[in-house]
Order: C-alpha cells, then sequence, then structure tokens
C-alpha cells in the first residue's frame, strides 16, 4: 500500500490528545508548532504538559477519555499506555470520520507522524510507513546535517521575489524561467554565497545577455557520481541538454522530464552533426529564452572543442558559463590506482590526443623518461603511435596501460610494455592510454614486462 505524502494546515482547527505521558508529550510538541487548538484529556500528566496546560498553550481536563471527547476535532492522537483505551479512541474517530493516529500502533493509524528537518517554512517529512522509525530518525539526522542553518531567510527571499516576478512579469516561458532559476540562486551568506541580486554572475562576455544564458558543463568520465555538485543541479533544471555521445544515459537519467536532450556528438569518427549546427542549436535554444546545457564528457576545457562554442557564443553576444568536470585522464588514473605524478619517477604530465601525439617533433629523450604521458581517443591500432615513441628514444620496457569505460561499470584496462603496445587488442571506447615510470606505483598495474599482459575488467 503506497501512502500519499501531504502537509495539513491545522491552524485555527481543533485537535485531541488523549494520554499525557512522555510518549503524548512528542506528539504534543509538533501539534503547537502548527496553531491547532488542542485538548488533552487524561487522569495524570507530565510536569511539561501541565505547564503547558497552566500557560494556555493547550487545555487539559484531568479524567479519563470519553465518546464524547471525540466531537468537534479535525485530528486525534491516541498516545496511552493502554491498548485498549487506544483502539476505542482510533475506532471511535473512525466511525465519525476524524483523522487518527494511535502511537506505535500502524493498523490503527490514518497516518503516521515523520521524522522532519526544519528550515523555517521549509520541511522536508521522512516516513517509512511505520516500519521503523529508527531508521526515519537517522535519515533525518543525515539530512539536517547537511543542509545550511540559513535555509529558512533565504527560502523567504526567495518568495518575496517570486511575488514580486509574479506581480511583474506577464504569463510566458520568460517568466517560467525566471522563476525557475530562482530556486538555485544564492541569496544569503553561507554555504548558498552572498548574493542578494537577480542576475547571473559575470561572464566572459561583457557585453552579453544576462538573461541568456548557455551552460558548458563536464560530465565526467560517465559514472553520475563523479558529477560536481553544481553539474547535477544544472542537468536537473535544464531545458535543452545537447550531449556528446560519450555521455551515458546514466548520467542523461538526471535530466528533467520536460527536458528536450539532444545528442550532438559523434563515434569513432562519424559526426552526426557539425559543430556550426552545433553552434546554431546551442544560440536558438538560448534566445528562445531556455536554459541550455552543452553537456560535454569529462571536462569542457579538454579535447572538446569548447574554444569554438565559446567564440560563437562570445559573437552572438549571449552569456555563458564553463563548470568544470572531472577529466578522463584523472578518471583512469584513479581507476587503476595510479598517480601520474611521483617524486621518484615523473616530474611532468602531458596530454594530447591520438590525431596529435605522434606528430610531435621530440628530442631524443633518456632512458628514463620522467613525464608520464596521457593521449586521449588513441585509436584502436597503436602501433604508428608506438613505434614513434620508440624512434624517439623511449624505452622498450616503459609501462603502458589502455584504460577503456574508466570508472564506469563496463571498465577494462589492458596493461602492457612499450614494445608490446602494438600489439595490443583493440579497445572498445571510449579509451585512453597511459604511459610512464609511474604506472609501476599504480596497484593495478604493478610489475609490467613483455611476457606479463593483463586485461583486467
Amino acid at each position: 500500500m503506497s501512502l500519499l505524502p501531504v502537509f495539513l494546515k491545522l491552524d485555527g482547527r481543533n485537535g485531541l490528545v488523549v494520554g499525557a505521558g512522555n510518549v503524548a508529550l512528542e506528539k504534543i510538541r509538533s501539534l503547537l508548532n502548527t496553531g491547532l487548538h488542542l485538548r488533552v484529556v487524561a487522569p495524570v500528566a507530565t510536569p511539561e504538559i501541565r505547564a503547558l496546560a497552566a500557560d494556555g498553550r493547550l487545555e487539559w481536563k484531568q479524567r479519563a477519555f470519553e465518546l464524547a471527547d471525540l466531537a468537534g476535532n479535525f485530528v486525534v492522537i491516541a498516545a496511552t499506555n493502554s491498548a485498549e483505551v487506544n483502539a476505542t479512541v482510533y475506532q471511535g474517530a473512525f466511525e465519525r470520520g476524524i483523522l487518527a493516529n494511535s502511537v506505535d500502533d500502524p493498523p490503527h493509524c490514518d497516518f503516521y507522524f515523520g521524522a522532519v528537518v526544519s528550515r523555517g517554512a521549509l520541511q522536508i517529512a521522512i516516513s517509512t510507513a511505520g516500519e521503523s522509525p529508527a531508521v526515519a530518525q537517522r535519515l533525518r539526522r543525515e539530512i539536517d546535517e547537511q543542509l545550511p542553518e540559513d535555509l529558512g531567510p533565504w527560502l523567504e527571499k526567495v518568495g518575496e521575489l517570486r511575488r514580486r516576478i509574479l506581480a511583474t512579469h506577464p504569463p510566458g516561458e520568460p517568466r517560467r524561467l525566471l522563476l525557475h532559476q530562482l530556486a538555485y540562486h544564492p541569496l544569503v551568506p553561507s554555504a548558498l554565497r552572498p548574493s542578494p541580486q537577480l542576475a547571473h554572475a559575470p561572464c566572459a562576455n561583457e557585453n552579453a545577455d544576462s538573461s541568456i544564458t548557455v551552460y558548458l558543463v563536464g560530465a565526467g568520465p560517465g559514472d553520475p557520481d563523479l558529477l560536481t555538485v553544481k553539474a547535477l543541479r544544472l542537468i536537473h533544471s535544464a531545458d535543452v541538454i545537447l550531449h556528446d555521445d560519450l555521455v551515458p544515459q546514466a548520467i542523461l537519467d538526471h535530466a528533467s522530464p520536460t527536458a528536450e536532450i539532444v545528442n550532438v556528438g559523434k563515434r569513432c569518427g562519424v559526426k552526426s552533426i557539425t559543430q556550426d549546427e552545433i553552434n546554431a542549436l546551442m544560440i536558438e535554444h538560448a534566445r528562445a529564452h531556455r536554459t541550455v546545457v552543452r553537456l560535454k564528457s569529462g571536462d569542457p576545457l579538454i579535447f572538446s572543442r569548447a574554444a569554438e562554442e565559446i567564440a560563437a557564443l562570445t559573437e552572438a553576444g549571449l552569456h555563458f558559463e564553463i563548470v568544470s568536470g572531472v577529466t578522463a585522464a584523472l578518471a583512469a588514473a584513479a581507476a587503476i590506482g595510479c598517480s601520474l605524478t611521483s617524486r621518484n619517477s615523473a616530474s611532468r604530465v602531458t596530454f594530447s590526443t591520438g590525431h596529435h601525439a605522434q606528430s610531435h617533433d621530440h628530442a631524443t629523450l633518456p632512458q628514463r623518461e620522467v613525464t608520464t604521458r596521457v593521449v586521449y581517443m588513441p585509436g584502436r591500432d597503436l602501433r604508428l603511435l608506438a613505434q614513434q615513441w620508440l624512434d624517439e628514444g623511449l624505452p622498450p620496457e616503459l609501462p603502458c596501460a589502455v584504460v577503456s569505460y574508466a570508472a564506469q561499470p563496463g571498465q577494462q584496462l589492458f596493461s602492457t610494455t612499450l614494445a608490446a603496445l602494438g600489439d595490443a587488442p583493440p579497445a572498445p571506447a571510449p579509451s585512453l592510454l597511459i604511459a610512464g615510470w609511474a604506472l609501476l606505483e599504480s596497484r593495478v598495474v604493478s610489475s609490467i614486462n613483455d611476457e606479463s599482459l593483463s586485461v583486467t575488467a
């Protein structure tokens, strides 16, 4: 049976609590915060409940429960230490169409009290349908620790701005977008950052229209857990997502059900759309006042043609923002437990692509190369690249690792040496090549030689 989560308006209504012990006190404290006119019926009461009655916060009838006590109430709580009395209270309320809760007795409950996290007008209620209140309390504590203390005042300011926008902007897409953006706008000092203004943060183009925004967002290597918090927030709120082909469905699943999602990538060198067409799509949707997320695999500034898109947006006079992501080199290194730098073996890191890695005019390098080389999209046949590096003077025993689907469920690792790299089996895309002595310090690639080739899923 599924429950319907609802928030009841109890202010000014009448309510009854039968029982006045410690269990009843917990429910009374929750109910008094709602503005409910509360009456308590019980022969005896705790000092706290007697004090609340003396202060006029509630009415205490010092006697046993009678069915007539149910009349005129909107909600009733049975909280005595007698199962028989609690059952009588619930049955009487049920017959009269009154919402009732018998504490710690799920079959005799029309509703449950959730574990609540409060920040002003914000309330997050957690229910386990009576299965384990302790689990609900644990989750409440964990959520409470993560929410900023000043979220309540922040929400009040959002409400003020929302009412102002509703009063001054006509209905339509621009107003809807503006109201949606309020939910993410920082307004008070804290982890939410100080900025009482409605406009977006500045961008590189000072002449840009600040009401129109395109976000160039890094999707990371493909694991949704490696998305930045900001990237996840923008994916949630985007009206349009233009994504690379390598962005997996697990990340796209975080988009709003109403978002328009368009694959603008290429696979194995086959383009389904030109860069000019991608630029035109970004500009068209942004000028229609839609929030556009250009979602790129890895980091948007590493081998993703971001420079061309930035130039197009700047020329069009549109506001843009760049949101970094975990680039594939770092994810692949982390996946195999390898530091790309080491005081003992690697003081430099180079990033290149398979299209350009073979064309560098390197001087002859020493036998103990101190650079960790990372090659994005190295291609399926590594013979030419391997020969190029050997011709440069790199040693045949230099450790190499090809990582496919880094940090994703289908991750694969092939470890070898430079001498045998040309014989490596074709790696499924997306793949990345790491070469350098630092690999010997990896937890996965620990002792590579010509006779020691390995494939690890």
